[in-house]
This record gives C-alpha cells, sequence and structure tokens, in this order.
C-alpha cells in the first residue's frame, strides 16, 4: 500500500469560528472529553513544570557546583525558555492536538523527521516521570524519619538514600497510574487543588524565608563555592533552572480536551511559564538568603529543605514540606499525563508498536488506559537505576532534561526554516474560537525563532556533556558520566530500527491518520 506524498510544505487548515469540533479540521475525531477549562489547562503546564518539586529536588545540585553565584543561571533559563515558549504558543493556537511535540515537528517538515521528535519526547517525558517520583526523597523523611523506609542515610545520593527513593516513587507511580486511568475530570481536579495548593504554599514559603532573611541579595555576587570558575558555575548551575522549566508545552498536550483550545493553550503555556519561573527565582533566592549557613556543607547536600527546617522550625518547616509532597505528587502525575497524550497521539495515527491498544480511548472515561499502563510500568523500571547506585538520581534528571530540549529543538528548527522560506507568515484572516485573532509573534517571529533555536541548542549540548566531575563525582563509573548520551544514542538507534523494520514491511499510517501526515514508506 502507497500513500502519494505530500509537497514539502503543507497548507495550513481553516480555522473554525466554533468550539464544537476542531479536530475535524485535521482528519481526527473527538475522542478524550472536552471538559477543561483555562485554570485546568494553565495547571496542566504549571504542574508539570511544578517549582516546588524541581526547586527541592535540584537546589543541592545547582548550589554544589556553583555557590551563590548559581542563581544568575535563573533568568538566563527563564529568558531562554519564554523565546521557545512563544514559539509553542503560536503553533499550539493553530494546531490544537494532543502529542504537541510530535504533531507541530510533523507538519513543519515530515513525518519522518516528526516522528522522532516525538520519540525523543516520549522517552524524555518518561524519564522526567521517574525523576519526579523521586524528589520526595528530598521531603518524606524530613517530614518523618519513618518515611526512610530501609534505615540508614536519607541523603538522595547516599546508597540507603538512593534505595528508599526507588520505593517510594514507584508507591507514587503507582497511585498516579490509577489515576491517569480513572477518569479526566477526576486527573483534572486533582491537578486543579493540587496547583492551587502548590501555589499558595510557594508564595508562602518565599514570604517566610524573605522574612527570616540572614543576609542581603549581594550574596548572590559571591563567587565562593564555584569551583570551576564563575562561567563553569553557572553552565552546571544552570541544570537546576533547565530542570525546572520544562514542560510548559503539557498545556498544548491537553488542547484535545480543552474548551476553546486555540484561545486558551497559547495563554497558558506562556502564562504557567512565567508564573513559575518567577516563583522558582524567588524561592532560589529565599533559601540562599534564610539559609543559616552557607559553608557548613549541608546547603549542598540537603538543598530546601534544610532550610525550611532549620530557618523556620520543624514545625512550621515539616507543614510547608506536606505541601511540597503534594506538589510532588501533583507533579509525577501531570507529566504522566503529558506522556499519556504522546502515546495517544502518535499511536493513533499508527506510529507505535501495538498502535491500536495504545489509541483506544476508554468512552465512558475520556481516558486512553494503555497508555498510562506503559508510561506507569517503563518509569518504574527506570527507578530500578537507583538501587545499582547512587548516581542515577543526577543521570536520570539532567537525561530527561536534554531528551525534551533536544525535542523542543526539532520544533523550533523547522518552524525557523518555515519562516525564513515565508511560508509561515503570520494569518491575518485567521481566528480562534471567539473571533479574535490567534495569537502571533508577528514581524518579531524570526528574531525570537532563531534565539529560540539556538539557545535550545546551546543548552543541550551543556547538559549532555559528560562531565566526570558532575556525573561521576565518585569515579569508577564510565557509564554514568556518558549516560546521557548513551541513553540519547540507545534512543534514537532504537527508534532507526522500528522505523526500518516497517519500511521494511511495508507497513503505512494507520487508517485513521489525516493524510498530510503521511508520507511515502512511512
Amino acid at each position: 500500500m502507497s500513500v502519494t506524498a505530500p509537497t514539502d510544505v503543507l497548507p495550513d487548515p481553516p480555522v473554525p469560528a466554533e468550539s464544537g469540533s476542531p479536530l475535524q479540521e485535521f482528519g481526527y475525531r473527538q475522542e478524550l472529553h472536552r471538559s477543561l477549562g483555562r485554570y485546568a489547562s494553565f495547571a496542566a503546564g504549571f504542574s508539570f513544570i511544578s517549582v516546588l518539586t524541581t526547586v527541592f529536588q535540584f537546589f543541592a545540585v545547582g548550589y554544589s557546583f556553583g555557590g551563590p553565584v548559581f542563581f544568575w543561571a535563573w533568568p538566563a533559563v527563564l529568558i531562554g525558555q519564554l523565546l521557545v515558549a512563544a514559539c509553542f504558543a503560536e503553533l499550539a493556537a493553530r494546531y490544537p492536538i494532543s502529542g504537541a511535540i510530535y504533531q507541530w515537528s510533523s507538519r513543519l517538515s515530515n513525518l519522518t523527521f516528526g516522528w522522532f521528535a516525538g520519540w525523543i519526547m516520549i522517552i524524555g517525558q518518561i524519564v522526567v516521570v521517574a525523576a519526579a517520583a523521586l524528589a520526595l526523597q528530598m521531603v518524606m523523611p524530613p517530614i518523618w524519619s519513618g518515611f526512610q523506609l530501609v534505615g540508614g542515610d536519607p541523603a538522595p545520593l547516599s546508597p540507603t538514600g538512593a534505595t528508599n527513593a526507588a520505593l517510594l516513587g514507584t508507591a507514587l507511580l503507582a497511585l498516579t497510574t490509577l489515576v491517569n486511568i480513572v477518569d479526566n475530570r477526576v486527573m483534572s481536579a486533582i491537578n486543579r487543588v493540587g496547583v492551587t495548593a502548590e501555589i499558595i504554599g510557594a508564595v508562602l514559603i518565599v514570604v517566610l524565608l524573605l522574612t527570616h532573611s540572614e543576609r542581603t541579595p549581594s550574596v548572590t555576587f559571591h563567587t565562593d563555592g564555584a569551583g570551576t570558575g564563575v562561567f563553569g558555575a553557572l553552565l552546571v548551575g544552570s541544570f537546576t533552572a533547565a530542570y525546572v522549566m520544562i514542560g510548559f508545552d503539557s498545556a498544548g498536550e491537553m488542547s484535545e480536551e480543552t474548551r476553546n483550545p486555540r484561545r486558551t493553550a497559547p495563554r497558558t503555556i506562556l502564562s504557567a511559564l512565567g508564573a513559575a519561573g518567577l516563583l522558582g527565582g524567588l524561592l532560589v533566592l529565599g533559601g540562599l538568603l534564610a539559609a543559616p549557613s552557607l559553608t557548613d556543607g549541608r546547603l549542598a547536600v540537603d538543598g530546601m529543605s534544610y532550610v525550611l527546617t532549620s530557618s523556620l522550625g520543624d514545625g512550621v518547616g515539616r507543614v510547608l514540606l506536606v505541601d511540597v509532597v503534594i506538589a510532588i505528587a501533583v507533579a509525577t502525575l501531570a507529566v504522566q499525563t503529558a506522556a499519556c497524550r504522546m502515546l495517544f497521539s502518535m499511536a493513533r495515527d499508527g506510529q507505535l508498536p501495538c498502535s491500536g491498544l495504545l489509541s483506544k480511548v476508554n468512552a465512558r472515561t475520556g481516558m486512553p488506559t494503555a497508555p498510562a499502563v506503559v508510561v506507569g510500568v517503563l518509569s518504574a523500571v527506570l527507578l530500578l537505576l537507583n538501587f545499582a547506585s547512587p548516581d542515577a538520581f543526577l543521570a536520570l534528571g539532567t537525561t530527561c532534561i536534554v531528551m525534551l530540549y533536544l525535542a523542543y529543538s526539532m520544533v523550533t528548527g523547522p518552524l525557523l526554516v518555515r519562516r525564513l522560506r515565508g511560508t509561515f507568515a503570520a494569518r491575518t484572516d485567521a481566528v480562534d474560537e471567539t473571533g479574535r485573532p490567534l495569537f502571533s509573534l508577528g514581524r518579531w517571529g524570526i528574531a525570537v525563532n532563531a534565539l529560540a533555536l539556538l539557545y535550545g541548542l546551546v543548552m543541550t549540548v551543556n547538559l549532555s556533556w559528560p562531565r566526570a566531575a558532575v556525573y561521576d563525582p565518585a569515579g569508577g563509573h564510565w557509564y554514568f558520566q556518558w549516560f546521557t548520551v548513551l541513553f540519547l544514542l540507545v534512543t534514537v538507534v532504537l527508534g532507526a530500527v522500528w522505523r526500518g523494520w516497517r519500511a521494511h514491511r511495508g507497513h503505512v499510517a494507520s487508517k485513521g491518520a489525516p493524510a498530510a501526515l503521511l508520507s511515502e514508506g512511512a
């Protein structure tokens, strides 16, 4: 069976003025339940970013390599990611479809390139789920020693801490998988409540830390602890900010379940990143200002949990840590949900093994059940690495960032090419569901897009660079030093083998896939 190959540039579909069935313009049926409002869409992006989860998880890493000056990596990463988010907001308005990265890249380039973008993204999301679940170890033992199930040192980079992190993470994954099966309204309600609690908690923590300051903001200019020099410290310190500010595209992933997605998704992509970036930066600053000591070594090991319990007292500190636990659980749920939508979207086009099963949506719940199970199980398998070595904690964290950054660049790259060719001009005739013009960067499109792509590629190289001091501090584990590069290589090779096998067998995309996405030999 063969399919006529499309031209290089796919025309944009007409934009309907009504919000009833926007998917028809792309050749899809409405199967997921469209029940999410604007706050739920915002919550999808904000909970994936989850500043409390990620700042508490990676603050110690940034400080241990950069000292106080690592704070300045935060605004740099925020500006870079806002450039990327602006490009994504424009695409979310034009293509409000689940599987955003895969769909956007495929429609801007071709199905093969877009498939690899989606493949890298879904593997990266699975790693993010595992990494997010591990964050429980940073906050649960400080709340109550009984949460250290295996006894011994609770530090996440110690052997007993790493083992306990895997146990707590596995229990959380079982819970989030169940929620991702039950009903999308239940999932959305948990997300909204969790995000509200996280925002309130984050604001409260910031206020309390700033009112318990031990020093002035000038400390952020101190280079003490920047053993690799200021520039090197900022490069490594950017790991914290880079890990925090990913996943804002989740509002686009949930487009098929969002009311008025062309209007809502672009704005919630930007607002989720902006709010998270501001809160996260204030949390990092507050932690540096309120820490009892910058030189006793605890800030580089225990991070923000140490600051809260030491500066605010055990009682208040532990109550706030409970809020962090809620944020971690909701973040893990949100990341898993986004990964499920990516699996569903690619499977719906017949682009994955067992596509028939992975593309099924439960008519009653409006949820794709099989993807939830697959993501949950594979993430739990990755947690087994923590039993092998504590260094897996950092390896998983940095690997997932690199995977997502590369997938993002596989969208901003083709988009820039389209702009330079003049085939992605602003559509002055296109409107959203409310009759207003679609979100557009207008004349700033090329400049913003070019800077977004440059930033993404530079950060991908920075994050994946095999620094022995970062990835294998104890020495003797070369596979952890090269873990990110090897993991990415294996991902690409497995994807190429799968694509090659399908081409050899003469497979094409499923009958339900839109013609615009099909290419010869797909």
